[in-house]
């Protein structure tokens, strides 16, 4: 996947070997380091830098990284969430949780099986989550009507679900997610928790859309609480910027092997 993505990017700008960008979780060990360089590298990169992903996302949301004050960042990304406070163009404290947006669609696969008695699949439960998923209740109760493989008689079967059912469904695992943010902010340095409570928590990630996660967070932490602009995008984006102005920026990728 990497050799074509890589040869059809420098084959359409006519550019050889490119530079790569590649977006890592936060704590990455030396081994898993070279592992990621060796096998861009292989690939057909010219250069490979290491970005972790909240630092990415930070960047993609307009934080200004580089200033000495503390921002804190929520990336809740398909298969894992990742908070983490950034000043100074480091990381200062992050955590990472196994608990996103896949986690949250088998919480509502297993919802429906459990309390309908009803199979669906990944895809179905994607967009369940996208169209009635919230972490709490919505002023007006939406709903919407979904086909499984009913359990018993093996035959197809319509019924129909609520927002405050995926609610339910989703709860402990959204529950785990708003308790990282509170550890984080906990283990905090005080003189940066304090920039945070005047600036606020922002959310990146496709999980940044569930509908009322900013509301539910605020609620638990007493902090204002933003969703960034197209969260979906924040990482690439970020990656994007940092390799287009890599020498303001450079401080901020993880490997310094092949930084100029």
């Amino acid at each position: 996947m990497l050799k074509n993505i890589i040869a059809k990017v420098g084959k359409r700008y006519n550019i050889g070997k490119p530079r790569v960008v590649v977006g890592v979780p936060s704590g990455i060990t030396e081994v898993e380091e070279r592992a990621v360089e060796e096998s861009v590298m292989q690939a057909g990169a010219r250069e490979v830098y290491l970005i972790e992903e909240p630092m990415a996302a930070a960047i993609g949301a307009s934080l200004d990284v580089g200033e000495p004050s503390g921002n804190i960042i929520v990336d809740i990304g398909g298969g894992t969430t990742e908070v983490a406070v950034i000043s100074l163009g480091g990381i200062v404290v992050s955590h990472s949780l196994r608990i996103a947006g896949d986690e949250l669609d088998e919480d509502i696969v297993n919802y429906i099986k459990r309390e309908m008695n009803l199979a669906i699949g990944e895809t179905t439960a994607e967009q369940i989550k996208i169209e009635l998923g919230c972490a709490m209740p919505l002023m007006t109760e939406a709903s919407m009507e979904i086909r499984g493989r009913d359990l018993t008689t093996g035959l197809p079967r319509n019924v129909t679900i609520t927002s405050t059912q995926i609610e339910e469904a989703m709860k402990e695992s959204i529950g785990k997610i708003v308790e990282i943010v509170k550890m984080t902010l906990e283990k905090t340095p005080p003189e940066l928790a304090s920039d945070i409570m005047e600036k606020g928590i922002v959310l990146a990630g496709g999980g940044a859309l569930i509908k009322n996660l900013d509301k539910l967070i605020s609620s638990e932490t007493g902090m204002p609480v933003y969703v960034a602009e197209e969260p979906l995008d924040c990482v690439v984006r970020g990656a994007g910027k940092t390799l287009e102005d890599i020498e303001r920026l450079g401080r901020v990728l993880v490997n310094a092997r092949n930084r100029r």
